[in-house]
């Protein structure tokens, strides 16, 4: 993570769950406590296990979660994109540990704070500890829809799922359809299945029109024929 020479982005420029309902000097003081750093893509800023001593948040380019099983494999989880934060558990009264990791995809801009600062700006703000119970309460229902997932949902229905949702999450609008960058073994994580499922039935869906799949990318073209057996 590099140090950027771009200034914080003025408080009404910065679009954020984590800061709604706060005035704008009180905005302004919060984010007048961060550092802006530009993080290359494929930079993991937070690592599993590792004391959880800073927050982010991401003001452009995109992330995710990922996690590291105890056998080597990289399980993907949820994908972050402007405006989101991770490594809330620096706002916890405890010192902890971060339980996932965080990895940018693509050059990205970050804000950051360190455990102390963000702690105290919370004491005196506490509509930021609001804000941070609001986003961990959308992280459990998107725990809930995963796990449901997958005890009724098929690995088609769970993949079609995931690319309308990336899609409409970090996909860019082009010409004929929506662009993501992805490979099918980043789609087979986040879905749950193999990577020879996930390659089989977008190689279908392209063969039927519904996506356009080159190496590492992917063009939405037809979300609904996706859920066409």
């Amino acid at each position: 993570m590099t140090a950027s020479s771009i200034a914080s982005p003025p408080a009404d420029k910065v679009k954020s769950r984590f800061l709604t309902g706060l005035a704008s000097s009180d905005r302004a003081t919060i984010l007048a406590a961060a550092s802006q750093r530009r993080v290359l893509a494929s930079s993991v800023v937070a690592n599993q296990g590792e004391p959880a001593d800073y927050l982010f948040l991401l003001t452009k380019g995109c992330a995710r979660y990922f996690y590291i099983t105890s056998e080597g494999k990289k399980i993907a989880f949820f994908w972050l994109t402007a405006g989101q934060i991770c490594g809330g558990a620096a706002l916890l009264s405890e010192p902890s540990n971060y339980l996932v990791s965080t990895e940018v995809i693509k050059d990205s801009y970050v804000l950051v704070w360190h455990r102390s600062a963000i702690r105290a700006l919370a004491v005196r703000f506490p509509r930021l500890l609001d804000n941070a119970l609001s986003i961990a309460s959308d992280y459990l229902t998107w725990y809930v829809a995963t796990h449901l997932g997958l005890v009724c949902h098929t690995a088609r229905q769970r993949l079609a799922h995931v690319l309308i949702s990336l899609a409409s999450g970090i996909g860019q609008k082009c010409p004929g359809g929506v662009h993501l960058d992805i490979t099918n073994e980043q789609l087979a994580n986040a879905a749950n299945t193999t990577v020879f499922t996930a390659s089989r039935l977008v190689s279908e869906w392209q063969r039927r029109g519904a996506v356009v799949k080159s190496r590492g990318k992917i063009i939405l073209r037809f979300p609904r024929c996706l859920f066409v057996p």
